[in-house]
């Protein structure tokens, strides 16, 4: 990153209130999913009660953030980008159930509360991460749709990133991995479509909402890329350097299972000098929206600096 946009970032961060925006997105967006999910008392009542466990469980709302905030470095307005920011949340939630499932990854801890099928057993847990994926795509469904892209293209991104190409297979090449040494090119494309997927399609649909230009929808889709590969870094180093009471998970999974991570194949030092780069990267893409996309940049800041 240049010195000026160094100097640029740092300014505009240091005005930006990241918690009261934080605080006041997540607010918004749990109204929003409250209103579009089913009622926990809805016929059955027991997958609506497991749906709605694990995406109230207290997270932190980073991609629909993302999402907002994408929509307003495009001039959008969070009313358009809202149901596009719940679908993705909903995606991510379903894939953090099915994630901590004995048949996966094994925890009994997530946000620190006891995970879904610990709660709930592993069958209703399976069937609550399939209804929170599909009710994504019927969220997704009640936006308007914009002159540069229709509903067939909103359904497309989400699908596309949550599929067998993306999310799906960074999954799988995560479980086929245990207990091999991965080489770093592998181990990137674990990251770019288990973790990065997301987050880049959250700003690109940010983005989408507010009907961005094609040179805005490159930025967002550059943006997004590198700070998703960050956070996944910092993700493989707070789990060997942070407490299970500090993340509100179980530490040292990835190393118990074997997992190729990014501090086991170059090391802390390096791998921290990675998550920089990426975010550096991050940051030059927004240099497009020209002092509009505060609220991305300290997103990025945040996740990068994060301790948890």
């Amino acid at each position: 990153m240049s010195a000026d946009a160094k100097r640029a970032k740092t300014t505009s961060s240091r005005h930006f209130d990241l918690a009261a925006y934080l605080a006041a997105k997540t607010d918004a967006v749990n109204a929003a999913l409250d209103k579009f999910l089913p009622a926990e008392k809805t016929k059955p009542a027991t997958i609506h009660r497991a749906m709605r466990y694990s995406l109230f469980a207290g997270g932190k709302r980073m991609r629909p953030a993302l999402t907002l905030a994408a929509a307003a470095a495009c001039d959008g307005t969070d009313a358009a980008a809202m149901p596009l920011a719940c679908a993705v949340e909903c995606i991510h939630t379903y894939s953090l159930i099915h994630d901590d499932l004995p048949a996966m990854d094994n925890d009994d801890f997530r946000r620190g509360k006891p995970t879904n099928h610990k709660v709930f057993g592993e069958g209703i847990a399976v069937l609550a991460g399939d209804a929170l994926l599909t009710q994504a795509f019927e969220i997704a469904a009640q936006c308007r749709g914009w002159p540069r892209y229709s509903h067939r293209n909103i359904v497309l991104e989400i699908a596309r990133a949550s599929g067998s190409l993306q999310l799906i297979a960074g999954q799988v090449a995560d479980v086929e991995g245990e207990g091999k040494k991965l080489s770093v090119a592998e181990l990137r494309y674990i990251h770019e479509r288990k973790t990065s997927a997301l987050l880049c399609c959250a700003a690109r649909l940010g983005g989408m909402s507010a009907n961005c230009t094609p040179a805005q929808f490159r930025a967002l889709t550059d943006f997004g890329h590198h700070v998703g590969l960050a956070f996944q870094v910092i993700d493989d180093i707070l789990d060997v350097t942070q407490t299970s009471e500090q993340l509100g998970k179980t530490a040292g999974k990835d190393v118990a299972a074997q997992k190729a991570t990014y501090p086991a194949i170059v090391g802390l030092e390096k791998s921290r000098r990675i998550a920089e780069q990426l975010t550096s990267r991050a940051f030059a893409a927004l240099k497009t929206f020209k002092g509009k996309a505060v609220a991305l940049e300290a997103l990025a800041e945040y996740l990068l600096k994060r301790d948890r």
